[in-house]
């Protein structure tokens, strides 16, 4: 990879009054990858993204998109496809129409057709925006967003509102574009998206970044987990467990195959079935409520 990332945030600041919404932000994102920025409602990943986007003046601090201010909207914007939580299209404007009007504004060519069969909103193209469902509005935001392959591409909460076979399909079309080498950066509140597909991942908190690295180095910071149910009959675990609300027992291990083994042999050796089983290391939601509880 190149020496210089896509986008190079130093000590960013943003603040709304005598509100900081973001603190000392510190970040890249190196081309090729796709990079989630995550955080909690109020955490100031919006505010940061929309200045990272260029729709919003920092209060201090440094952003370089491709090595340019993201305010030099004529240099960085074609290179860029952004999709909104709410794009706020015309409702008059017919799905093809709408997807034309961004593509001039970007300054970005591709043809229509292409894009609207990339979100399977062919049969769509000529339906005016207010006629489309929640679903079919979300396709059309996304297909703005990668009209003309651009080399970066902001997704927030890309898949709100999708079923499961639509959000399958949008992640296809994102993975397509990555092997072109296209850069991705993710907000998203369906964790196990960021968990599964991001190479990196920065959580935010409270306006100041905490946490940032690969899935695996986030979750190693804590235990892992296994939990499991038990018949009442069932003798002295082997292992320091913890009961929970739902009458179910946890094990929290940093030797999590050592401490398997030792339940697994000594639920064969008494003939007990340990009922509902699971076992695995710490999810990114548990980073986050470690979070939390370190802030309480």
């Amino acid at each position: 990879m190149p020496n210089t990332p896509v986008i190079d945030v130093e000590r960013l600041n943003v603040r709304y009054g005598d509100f900081h919404a973001v603190r000392d932000l510190s970040f890249q994102v190196r081309e090729g990858e796709l990079y989630a920025l995550l955080g909690t409602n109020g955490a100031g990943k919006t505010s940061a993204l929309e200045t990272v986007e260029g729709h919003r003046a920092a209060s201090s601090g440094t952003v370089r998109v491709f090595g340019r201010s993201p305010r030099e909207r004529r240099t960085v914007r074609p290179r860029t496809g952004v999709m909104l939580q709410e794009s706020g299209f015309s409702p008059d404007l017919t799905v093809q129409e709408s997807v034309r009007l961004i593509g001039a504004l970007t300054r970005r060519t591709d043809d229509v057709g292409r894009v609207l069969d990339l979100v399977g909103l062919t049969r769509k193209a000529r339906t005016r925006v207010a006629q489309l469902s929640g679903g079919e509005k979300r396709r059309l935001d996304f297909a703005t967003a990668v009209y003309g392959t651009p080399e970066l591409v902001f997704l927030d909460e890309p898949t709100t509102g999708l079923d499961i076979n639509s959000r399958d399909e949008l992640w296809t079309a994102v993975d397509r574009m990555r092997e072109e080498g296209t850069t991705v950066v993710l907000t998203t509140h369906y964790l196990e998206e960021a968990q599964q597909r991001a190479d990196r991942i920065g959580l935010m908190h409270r306006g100041s970044l905490r946490r940032e690295g690969t899935v695996a180095e986030l979750t190693r910071t804590l235990p892992a987990v296994i939990r499991f149910s038990l018949p009442d009959t069932a003798p002295e675990l082997p292992l320091p467990v913890v009961r929970e609300g739902d009458g179910s027992f946890l094990v929290e291990t940093p030797g999590l195959q050592r401490d398997l083994h030792i339940l697994l042999g000594w639920a064969q050796d008494n003939a007990v079935e340990l009922r509902g089983l699971e076992a695995g290391p710490t999810r990114l939601d548990d980073v986050f409520r470690a979070l939390d509880t370190a802030d309480a």
